[in-house]
């Protein structure tokens, strides 16, 4: 049984940092692309950032230069680093697996994290 569970998600200022984290199991880690989605009130989900079983990574242009999504296979987690939060980056933000850099969205998705940003 795959599951996915986050961790990190909170409260910040506007300008702040926080770090994401998701750890893995029932899947074989290092054979999988990992990805953060998140879904603003009243948007859709989104894709935030992506990491593939090779390292190769894709961001959404609004969080290019800000976040950075890693992986550490022997533990089999993958984190998000964001920094100079924003408001607008308020959001339920989700992990995600099995899916490719063609196809960045897998089938599995953890239970999710908050992220809220204040001014």
């Amino acid at each position: 049984q795959v599951q996915l569970v986050e961790s990190g998600g909170g409260l910040v200022q506007a300008g702040g940092s926080l770090r994401l984290s998701c750890a893995g199991s029932g899947i074989i880690f290092s054979s999988t692309g990992m990805g953060w989605y998140r879904q603003a009130p009243g948007k859709q989900r989104e894709l935030v950032d992506f990491i593939s079983v090779g390292g190769f990574t894709l961001y959404a242009d609004t969080v290019k230069d800000r976040f950075t999504i890693f992986r550490n296979n022997a533990q089999k987690t993958v984190s998000l680093r964001m920094n100079s939060l924003k408001t607008k980056n308020t959001a339920i933000y989700y992990c995600n697996t099995g899916g490719t850099l063609r196809i960045p969205e897998g089938k599995y998705w953890g239970k999710r994290t908050q992220v809220t940003v204040s001014s």
